[in-house]
């Protein structure tokens, strides 16, 4: 938690500092060699939180207007289709460092399929249409969630198959 307040207090201090510099007509121009600090390598580790907001934010957004869609009359169904367009549109549009291509891809995809599965169901799609675009469209969400894992270094507990047995639950709580 320290690190993250103190990488956020060093983005906003340079995001300050170089607001306040002299206009660009007047700043001297040097020779020396470019430094390399946190903020020009949207990649590094340290910063691919920060680089990674942007397009999460978007998804989380067109998540939470992709469930109230599914949770209303048919008949208000092309108002929030208009909006999660919009919410595309702007995911589009949204410049990214290569180390993101594919976390975007993803999450594009996932936005088409959703949004072109909502338009099936207004055209009067059959049940299989529609289970087929869900689906697709789920499995592009799973794939951007798994790259934005990998871009985050975050490591997964694995998934048993068998839950535990009564016994080792019994010793599981009996553990100080």
């Amino acid at each position: 938690m320290k690190q993250f307040v103190l990488r956020l207090f060093l983005f906003v201090f340079l995001f300050i500092s170089a607001c306040g510099g002299p206009p660009a007509a007047t700043q001297v121009k040097t020779t020396a060699a470019p430094t390399t600090s946190l903020v020009e390598d949207p990649c590094s580790p340290q910063n691919l939180p920060f680089t990674v907001q942007p397009i999460n934010d978007l998804m989380r957004e067109f998540e939470d207007a992709s469930q109230l869609a599914s949770n209303v009359p048919a008949q208000q169904l092309p108002q929030l289709i208009a909006d999660l367009q919009r919410i595309r549109r702007v995911a589009e549009d949204v410049q990214i460092p290569d180390c993101l291509t594919t976390l975007k891809t993803h999450q594009l995809s996932h936005m088409n399929l959703m949004i072109q599965t909502l338009l099936t169901f207004v055209g009067g799609a059959t049940q299989e249409e529609l289970t087929s675009g869900l689906e697709m469209a789920r499995e592009e969400h799973d794939l951007y969630s798994l790259e934005i894992i990998r871009l985050l270094g975050v490591t997964l507990a694995p998934i048993t198959a068998t839950p535990p047995s009564s016994q080792e639950t019994q010793a599981v709580s009996t553990t100080p």
